[in-house]
């Protein structure tokens, strides 16, 4: 199964693949293929979107402009192909694994071993963390 983050505009991250999102303490918060996580910084459930982004108008034009593009390694039937989120507590959201990144449209993308996506809203880098959760 392919991982894949696609990127809504104005919205959430739709996560899709083999996925299993934990804590900063290791806790595992969710074991499935499919999971919606809030980009917006706002949701009463992080690390989960809640549709806050509808109220406080949250914007992003969902664009991927990735300066640190990775060639995946050949994968074989031993290599692990799970996708894990860990939520580093008022911080990103540290993603492992093989996974494609893309807009809405498709149109845009790339694909990574490892990431920081923001989760603040405030990065000027979205989705990717900037580190703009630290001002």
């Amino acid at each position: 199964m392919t991982n894949k983050i696609i990127v809504r505009p104005d919205g959430p991250l739709v996560l899709t693949g083999n996925i299993i999102i934990r804590d900063a303490s290791g806790k595992i918060l969710l074991e499935d293929n499919e999971a919606w996580l809030c980009r917006c910084g706002q949701t009463a459930r992080p690390p989960f979107c809640d549709g806050a982004h509808k109220k406080t108008c949250f914007e992003d034009a969902a664009d991927i402009n990735d300066q640190r593009k990775q060639k995946l390694e050949n994968s074989d039937a031993k290599t692990d192909t799970r996708l894990e989120i860990t939520v580093r507590e008022n911080a990103m959201l540290l993603c492992n694994g093989p996974v494609t990144i893309s807009n809405k449209q498709q149109t845009q993308s790339t694909t990574r071993n490892k990431v920081a996506l923001c989760r603040c809203g405030k990065s000027d880098n979205k989705p990717f963390c900037d580190a703009s959760h630290k001002q």
